[in-house]
């Protein structure tokens, strides 16, 4: 196989004698001096990067074109180079060129020198949204120094956790499971966000109990630092502000009431939130976060008092709407929820919000942030609870259209708990479905199970 060198300088020439270039002109379109572009000519000394970018650019070859050719013929059995292997790095993270990353990771994981460049850089990609070539870094770091029990370690599971958030309730829950053993070994500060999402992850995939778990670890924690009496300014911040993470772990414990029934002790935990009389800071971002917190704790307790069968303050919530839009999805499922546990006729409500309820239910969901898998939860909620409504009222097509759409979107983040539940309210109305419904929805289950099948065997290692 030819260098990337010999493949260079055979199309330079190629397109030097097409275009009748001599060398200096040729240097003057790549940016390179007649010197530069006779010593790439003579092989004497390795291109750079720079180089190899600017020749490219004139060859009118895509950018990275020559990339796994330089890494064959200048990095492999060669003595390593950082500043030759560093712009290569960067520039291939930039161009999304992942299988030269990978190469470039074989290369150096079993250096631990190289160890802290590669998690500067990998730092670098995850602040840049380059996930996919961040956890190939994070990998790296992370397998050398598995047996270092570093912060520095740490932190590599925590982005690996952040990074793969994705929609599969399995894939989630087994990230969380990793990252658990390693949250205390990293900065005090750092722990409180990792707490605050091991919660939040734990909070979608319906785990209460490990919610509590960790609710309990962030409010010890939080408390203990935020009522310090000398705090170490040098010490890092955590992203928000630290009265944040006390009153979050309250807001997490309702929560917790909230899913089990207990309306009254979810009450309580949301009036707790909403007191932050003893926060001292009054900068511009704890004012920010204070208000947030007191229109969750206004929007939870009317929540909370409508699910406790106070159908009174219905009247008060969908005046609360008006003005509190965003917070739409999470309200309609609570009222779906009320008027399926108390038998109320929310018709009008579900008129008020049809072309809303349409765009929650139609949208596409693909892989993506926490938040984005946060609502296409609330959605299979929501789907839930119109079809219960609607079959309930012997409105059967309706009822199994909600249906369907539920069982699809859970089954494609495998939300085993809504599977479940979308196969029992089927099973209780079977009878009334058509054969079109019960075509597709035999469909779906087939997936399912196929799916289920696929995960055990990954689990087993068969």
């Amino acid at each position: 196989m030819e260098s990337s060198i010999t493949t260079i300088i055979t199309a330079m020439e190629n397109y030097m004698k097409k275009n009748q270039l001599s060398m200096s002109k040729f240097g003057n379109l790549a940016g390179l001096n007649q010197g530069t572009v006779s010593t790439i000519f003579s092989g004497k000394q390795p291109i750079s990067i720079h180089q190899l970018d600017a020749i490219t650019d004139v060859l009118d070859y895509p950018e990275g074109y020559l990339y796994e050719q330089y890494i064959e013929d200048h990095l492999l059995g060669n003595q390593l180079n950082w500043r030759r292997i560093h712009p290569l790095l960067c520039r291939s993270i930039e161009l999304d060129k992942l299988n030269c990353v990978e190469q470039i990771i074989l290369l150096l994981m079993d250096h631990l020198v190289y160890s802290p460049l590669l998690f500067q850089i990998a730092e670098e990609s995850f602040h840049t949204r380059k996930y996919a070539a961040a956890a190939m870094l994070y990998e790296c770091v992370a397998d050398s120094e598995k047996y270092q029990h570093s912060e520095r370690l740490a932190m590599c599971q925590y982005r690996l956790f952040i990074i793969g958030q994705g929609d599969d309730q399995l894939r989630k829950y087994q990230i969380a499971s990793r990252f658990e053993t390693y949250v205390d070994r990293l900065n005090i500060m750092d722990q409180l966000d990792a707490l605050k999402d091991l919660a939040n992850t734990y909070r979608s995939l319906g785990r209460w109990d490990k919610v509590e778990e960790f609710s309990q670890k962030l409010e010890h924690k939080a408390q203990s630092q935020y009522f310090r009496d000398n705090q170490d300014k040098k010490q890092n911040s955590p992203e928000r502000p630290l009265f944040f993470y006390l009153a979050y772990s309250k807001l997490l414990r309702a929560s917790i009431f909230e899913a089990k029934g207990d309306y009254e002790q979810a009450l309580q935990y949301t009036y707790a939130y909403a007191d932050l009389s003893w926060v001292k800071e009054t900068d511009e971002q704890t004012v920010y976060w204070m208000g947030l917190f007191q229109e969750w704790a206004r929007a939870n307790v009317l929540g909370n008092k409508l699910l406790s069968g106070d159908i009174g303050i219905l009247p008060e919530y969908l005046v609360y709407i008006e003005s509190n839009k965003d917070e739409l999805l999470p309200i309609l499922v609570n009222i779906m929820q009320a008027a399926n546990r108390f038998d109320i006729n929310v018709d009008h409500i579900l008129q008020q919000f049809k072309s809303e309820i349409n765009s929650y239910t139609q949208q596409q969901f693909s892989v993506g942030t926490c938040t984005v898998n946060l609502i296409l939860e609330y959605v299979i909620y929501l789907l839930y609870e119109l079809t219960e409504y609607f079959l309930n009222q012997n409105k059967f097509s309706r009822g199994y259209d909600f249906l369907i759409s539920c069982l699809e979107k859970s089954a494609s983040i495998n939300n085993k708990s809504y599977i479940i539940k979308c196969v029992g309210l089927f099973e209780s109305f079977r009878d009334m479905a058509t054969s079109e419904t019960s075509a597709n929805y035999q469909k779906i289950i087939k997936g399912v199970h196929a799916n289920e099948k696929k995960n055990r065997i990954i689990m087993l290692g068969d």
